[in-house]
Parts: C-alpha cells; sequence; structure tokens
C-alpha cells in the first residue's frame, strides 16, 4: 500500500465531531469528572490525615500531632484554591497563578517565629495531598491492570 492510496479525509476524533450539536456536552463532562476527582482526592486526603494524626499522637505528643494537623490543614486550603484556579483555567484563565504558593511561605514564617509550633510536622502535613496523590495513582494502576470483566 503506497501513500496515494491512503484516504485524506479527516476522521472524527471526539464526539464533538461526530455528533452535531452536542459542542457544549463534552466540556460539562469534562466538568463533572473534575468535580467528582475533586471530591474522592478530599475523602482520602481527609482519611490520610486522619490515620497519620493519630499515628504521630500515639507515637510522638500531641503538640507534634497538632503541628502536623495545621500543616494537613494549610495543605487542603492549597488544594482548595489549586482546584478553583483550574476551574478557571481556559473560561477566565490562559495560566495558573502562583499566589497559592504564599501559602506555604507564610505558615512556615509563622511556625518560625513562633516557640510552640514546628516547622517540620508542619511542612510534612502540607505534603499530605501529595501522599494522597502517589496513593490515588498506585490504585488507578492497580485498577487499570486488572482484567474488565465487562469485556470479552
Amino acid at each position: 500500500m503506497s501513500l496515494s492510496d491512503e484516504s485524506t479525509d479527516p476522521t472524527p476524533t471526539t464526539r464533538q465531531d461526530t455528533q452535531s450539536g452536542f459542542e457544549d456536552t463534552e466540556p460539562v463532562d469534562s466538568m463533572q469528572e473534575f468535580y467528582k476527582l475533586y471530591q474522592e482526592f478530599l475523602v482520602i486526603t481527609l482519611v490520610l490525615t486522619g490515620i497519620i494524626f493519630i499515628s504521630v499522637w500515639i507515637f510522638y505528643s500531641l503538640n507534634i500531632a497538632l503541628n502536623y494537623l495545621l500543616g494537613a490543614a494549610t495543605g487542603m486550603v492549597y488544594v482548595r484554591m489549586l482546584a478553583k484556579d483550574v476551574e478557571r483555567l481556559g473560561q477566565e484563565k490562559r495560566q495558573l497563578s502562583k499566589n497559592r504558593f504564599a501559602l506555604l511561605v507564610i505558615i512556615i514564617l509563622v511556625a518560625s517565629r513562633w516557640n510552640q509550633l514546628q516547622i517540620l510536622p508542619i511542612f510534612l502535613g502540607f505534603l499530605t495531598y501529595k501522599a494522597t496523590l502517589i496513593f490515588y495513582v498506585i490504585r488507578e494502576g492497580f485498577l487499570s491492570a486488572l482484567p474488565n470483566p465487562r469485556q470479552p
């Protein structure tokens, strides 16, 4: 088969191309998927935060556990700000803002000035959302590796 024998007609690649009148349904579906993923992400983060908080309280002290919890709460606010930024991306904005990084800087500065706060537990608490991402990716990797019973 030579290149001249192949058809040069464009092939539809998305549902938008194949069905007329459905141009707006894909962004709505994408946003619904985004909200579902965001809620799942928040639930996993809250569960991990609770498990780690109790573990730190048992193995270290309540003060360190509360420092961790402060960092985790800051991380949740950071994720919320990121989700709002992503939600507006494409509609109102062309790129993500970097204002949310100020949140981490402020909490670390406050921790360095206040004697009751410790920087390391706060920072590790802030990174709890990263552990959620790792957990989610590993879980999805294992789920996608399993055979799907609906497909032959």
